[in-house]
This record gives C-alpha cells, structure tokens and sequence, in this order.
C-alpha cells in the first residue's frame, strides 16, 4: 500500500492565485467588487387613493404598513417620497363610485385626476406615474368592458375597452401624469394610446407598459387594497399563464413596437429570468412590480419572526435590479431608502 512520505505536500484543492474570498473578507472589501448597487431613485412608491374625505386612512388587513388614503394622506406620502429621492409615485385610484364600464377612470374631476393636480401643484419635480386600468372602477371587478357573447359565454371585450382605456390615459396626462402606465393587458392598448396622446399634445409624455403581466396568485392583497376582486370568473382571459416565456418576449416586443418606452415584469420575485431575458434582448428600460403578496410575505414572516425582516427586503430588492430591472415598484420604497440611507 502506497504511503504518503510526510514532506510530501498534497496539492491544495483551490490553487493560491484563484481564491475568490480575499475580496469577501471585510466590507470594504465586498463593497469595492459589488457588482450590482440599489438607489432609492431606482424604486417606486405605490400609492392608493381614495375619494372623498381628505382625511381618510383605512388600513389594509392584509398589507401592514399600506393604507388607503385621501388627499391629505397622499400629500404627506409623496412628501416623503421627495424627501427620500425615490424615483417617484404611482397612484391607484379607489372612487365612490363603480358602475359597469368604469366611468369614474375617465372623470376629469376624478379621483387619480384631482389627486394628479394637487400633487403636481405642491411637488412639481416629484414623478407622478398613473395606473391606467379599468379593474379598481367597474362594479365588476374586471379590467374591462364585460359582455355576454353569442354562445352566451362572458368575456372582457378587448376593443370597446381599449376605446376607454385611452381616454382614461388622455385624461390623466390632462391632469399633469408624468408617466401614463397601462396595466390591463388589453391587446392593441400601447399603440391606441399612444397614437392619441400623440395627437393630443402629448408627444413628450411616456408610456412605461405592464407587458409581461403574469397572471398570479401573488396579487391577492392588492385587491383588497383598490377593492378590485372580481365578483365572478378570473383574469386569465388577458393576464398572462405564468407557464409561458417566449409568449413574454413577443408581448414585451409589441409593445415596444407600439411605443412603450418602459416595459414592465409582474410580480418580481418569481419573473427573474423573464427581466433578465428582456432587457438582455431589447436593452429597453426595464421595470419590476414586487407586488402586493410580495410584500405580505415577507411582512408575516417577519412578524413570526421567521426571517430578519430588512435583510429580506433588501436582499429581494438587490435581486431583482441585479436580474436587470433598472426600476422597481415596491410597498418598500420608503423604508429601502431608509436602510440605504443608514448604509
């Protein structure tokens, strides 16, 4: 049997030069190599408001930490979103009022549209992006123009609610918007409306489009938040099968063909590879929504004391720009810029 003689040195499983932990070592270190680096002006606020009482302040059960607010409430927000130099704020709107086509969307006087103004007029150099979509004010719960079908079957008709869904974009940049977001999923949506801003006055204005909007089970809380359930069926008709990759890449390629010029993932966490497919493909602005069960997790987990709860955050957040979202919608946004801040 073979021995080894003692002055025999073995060889080392990692040869010396190779060894990638001396830059892990101390923090100075790791921060000098790090490869992928958050700002608070990459994240996005996600605002709900609501009409009528400017005082108003409900709590969402199943989002700690978000509220539903009226204009006072949304002021105070997007004041600290100022102060914390976030990329900005996206508004959803929660009417008094619903009906079957959602007609409170495109009310100059309406809620997103008189929030719009008062912000703009008080915070002029704070982004205001808009949700445009129809599911927070149809008494419905859908996205669109719901209509029963010859065979007798319901389903949202695209073209009728495309029609709605561009004055409810014109409306919001007659408002002041500084970024019109479509999230509907509507076929032919980008390029209605863009044609019509453009003809409106609005050539400057950008479009930042929801493209690969999976149809998840991670939106569960949003809902309750804009009081947008659906009252029967689902949204698979319009909302992508979370299945599908290159159906992705054509959707997101249309779009940018029509005149987006941002294009948006959703939900972040479980669309990693989906942003990183896209923006190595169209090099385009590339947005993420960590969308509202997201957020609850890691919130209820937190609670429990399962996980630390700002690591997480941080760490998800740092995920999702490294796949290649340069912008991230997150409920996180004020405190991300708080422990950046500490950083």
């Amino acid at each position: 049997m073979h021995t080894h003689d003692h002055d025999e040195l073995e060889e080392p499983l990692v040869p010396a030069r190779a060894r990638t932990r001396r830059t892990r070592m101390t923090e100075m270190h790791r921060r000098l190599v790090r490869e992928t680096s958050l700002d608070a002006s990459n994240v996005i606020l996600p605002l709900f408001a609501a009409e009528g009482d400017p005082k108003f302040r409900k709590p969402i059960a199943s989002m700690p930490g978000v509220e539903q607010l009226g204009l006072i409430g949304i002021l105070k927000q997007c004041e600290a979103a100022l102060e914390a130099r976030l990329g900005g704020v996206i508004l959803f709107g929660i009417p008094e009022h619903k009906d079957e086509v959602g007609s409170e969307a495109y009310n100059d006087e309406g809620i997103i549209q008189t929030s719009v103004r008062e912000i703009k007029k008080r915070f002029p150099e704070l982004l205001v992006a808009t949700d445009v979509c129809l599911c927070e004010y149809t008494d419905h719960g859908h996205c669109g123009v719901v209509e029963r079908t010859a065979n007798g079957r319901i389903e949202i008709v695209n073209d009728k609610t495309v029609e709605l869904l561009v004055r409810e974009a014109v409306s919001h940049a007659e408002a002041g918007s500084d970024l019109i977001a479509p999230s509907d999923m509507m076929d032919g949506r980008i390029g209605a409306i863009r044609e019509v801003l453009d003809v409106s006055g609005f050539t400057s204005l950008p479009i930042m489009s929801y493209s690969a909007k999976y149809a998840s089970g991670l939106y569960g809380p949003f809902r309750d938040a804009a009081g947008s359930t659906p009252t029967f069926g689902d949204r698979r008709s319009h909302q992508m099968d979370v299945a599908n990759a290159e159906e992705a890449m054509r959707v997101v390629q249309r779009d940018i063909e029509e005149g987006a010029d941002i294009v948006m993932v959703k939900p972040a966490i479980s669309s990693l590879d989906i942003i990183r497919r896209i923006r190595e493909q169209f090099t385009m602005p590339t947005a993420a929504y960590q969308v509202s069960g997201e957020y609850s997790m890691i919130m209820a987990a937190g609670a429990n004391g399962w996980i630390d709860e700002d690591r997480v955050i941080m760490e998800c957040l740092t995920s999702i720009k490294r796949a290649g979202a340069s912008i991230i919608l997150t409920y996180f946004a004020l405190r991300a810029a708080e422990l950046l801040a500490k950083r």
